[in-house]
Parts: structure tokens; C-alpha cells; sequence
């Protein structure tokens, strides 16, 4: 095929050797399906700004800081240097937080280069060799997605240990491998220390997972994991093996989480019906 404009320097430096066909498009960026060092890789190849379509940026990038002075004050002036840098870093964000989680034993995809703002990254396949699914779009029995769910949560466990929440998790940013899930897609995530926000999108990273489990077990009740894993991990006790209930206490503030569940699905229809699927 002919090569994207975004890879032609990574063919150029020898580090990309043959384009073999896309492989996804999202939100954020497309990812093709490239031969990189003698074996099947991705790389992503981020969007610019204008064709991004995450919506409350802000919310996700609050605590991130610059290196440079200069460029912090850039990027609060709002000149083209520091949209530039901001720019730089919104893509920077994936590969440091992958190495991150990675580092942390969270399941997420091997990195194996970052240039030029495209990242190349391990394939990782199903059971029969070929690039995995997305977790939404695979039909799964009750008890199958109870265990995918439960081990999810885990992984948002030692995700939350290491100090970052995922932002925009879901079933579709999830890929079934042969041995389990590993999730994907983490140029919105942060550090939860850093960012007022993040008990709020960790309970909508985690009603998503709820919608997820109730679309393949209808008769199960919504689980209030995300509250409960944040209040141990404000107190300095949650721990990668920690034992989650499912079932913590309501509060007066705590989040309707029956409400967000409905919102959620109302938004995916709205989704299907903007694609043409519905």
C-alpha cells in the first residue's frame, strides 16, 4: 500500500520496513499494521488537533507539567510554541505512561519505538495469530465475561497503585489477546495525585467496565468498585492484591452509578447512530 504520510521518516530511518494494510482508526489516532525489525508491529500515527474528537481535553491534561520553564509558559499563553510543545507532549503521553504501567505489571502493549510522534508497539494477536480484537466487539458467554471483568478490575487496581487512571476506559479500548486483556489507548491517562478529577473519571472509567459485564449478564448488579478502590487508595492502603467487595458503602456524595450506566448507553447509541450502525 501506498505509505501514510506520518510513517514515510520511519520508513526512511530503516526503523518501519514495510506498511501492510490499517488496522484501526479511533479518536486519537490511526494505527496501521507495519513489519518492523523482521516482525508484525503497530504503529500509531496521532491525529492533529483539529481531527481529534476527545471531548474534555482539559479534565485529562490538569497536572500535567512541562520540563521547561519556557515551555510551560508557552503553552499558558496559548502562543504557537506552546501549542507546539502541548501538542509534543499529549503525544509524548502514551509511550511514558505505557513504560509506566508496564513497569508496574499492568497488562498493556510492549513499546518498542517512539519517533517523530509515531509509536511502534508490540501486535498483539489472538489465539490463531492475527491481530486481536477489541474487546467490544466480541461475543462472550455470561461466565466468560464475568472472569474478563474481574481481572479488569484488577488491572485498574495496579493501574491506581502506580498513580494513574486510565481516562477513557471501555471495552473497546481493551484487546482480547490469547491469554486475556490488555489494555490500550493511554494518551488521555494521568497521574491521579495531580488531578481533581480523577475520582470523578475513575468511577466513569469503571462504570464502563460495569456496562461492559451487564451488556453479556443482564441480571447482574451494578458493582461500586471504583469508589471503593479509590477510598484505599486515598488512605494509602490499596495494594495490587487488595480484596475488592464490589459492594461499598453509598454516600451522600457517591455516584448514581444506575444513572451513569444509563447515560453511558444512551451516549453509545448515540455513537452507532452518528456511524450509521443503528
Amino acid at each position: 500500500m501506498r505509505t501514510p504520510t506520518g510513517l514515510q521518516s520511519l520508513m526512511d530511518q530503516g526503523i518501519v520496513d514495510e506498511v501492510l494494510r490499517p488496522l484501526m482508526s479511533g479518536k486519537e489516532a490511526q494505527v496501521y499494521l507495519v513489519m518492523s525489525e523482521g516482525e508484525e508491529r503497530v504503529a500509531k500515527v496521532y491525529k492533529e488537533a483539529e481531527h481529534r474528537s476527545f471531548k474534555h481535553r482539559a479534565a485529562y491534561t490538569e497536572g500535567r507539567r512541562s520540563r521547561s520553564s519556557r515551555d510551560a509558559r508557552a503553552m499558558a499563553k496559548g502562543s504557537r510554541h506552546g501549542k507546539a510543545q502541548e501538542e509534543a507532549a499529549w503525544r509524548s503521553a502514551e509511550v511514558d505512561m505505557i513504560y509506566r504501567l508496564r513497569d508496574a505489571g499492568v497488562r498493556v502493549p510492549t513499546p518498542h519505538h517512539f519517533e517523530d510522534g509515531v509509536l511502534v508497539m508490540e501486535l498483539v494477536k489472538d489465539a490463531d495469530g492475527r491481530p486481536a480484537p477489541r474487546l467490544g466487539d466480541v461475543e462472550l458467554q455470561p461466565e466468560v465475561a464475568q472472569a474478563i471483568f474481574d481481572q479488569l478490575i484488577r488491572e485498574v487496581v495496579k493501574m491506581l497503585c502506580a498513580g494513574v487512571v486510565h481516562g477513557d476506559l471501555s471495552d473497546f479500548n481493551v484487546l482480547l489477546s490469547a491469554d486475556g486483556p490488555v489494555l490500550i489507548d493511554f494518551p488521555q491517562s494521568f497521574d491521579a495525585a495531580q488531578n481533581q478529577s480523577a475520582r470523578e473519571i475513575l468511577l466513569r472509567d469503571v462504570a464502563n467496565l460495569n456496562h461492559f459485564l451487564l451488556d453479556h449478564t443482564p441480571t447482574q448488579a451494578p458493582l461500586f468498585h471504583a469508589a471503593e478502590m479509590w477510598d484505599l487508595y486515598a488512605r494509602g492502603d490499596l495494594l495490587p492484591d487488595s480484596e475488592l467487595t464490589g459492594r461499598h458503602a453509598a454516600t451522600e456524595n457517591e455516584v448514581d452509578l444506575r444513572g451513569l450506566l444509563a447515560e453511558l448507553a444512551a451516549d453509545e447509541r448515540d455513537e452507532l447512530r452518528r456511524r450509521g450502525t443503528l
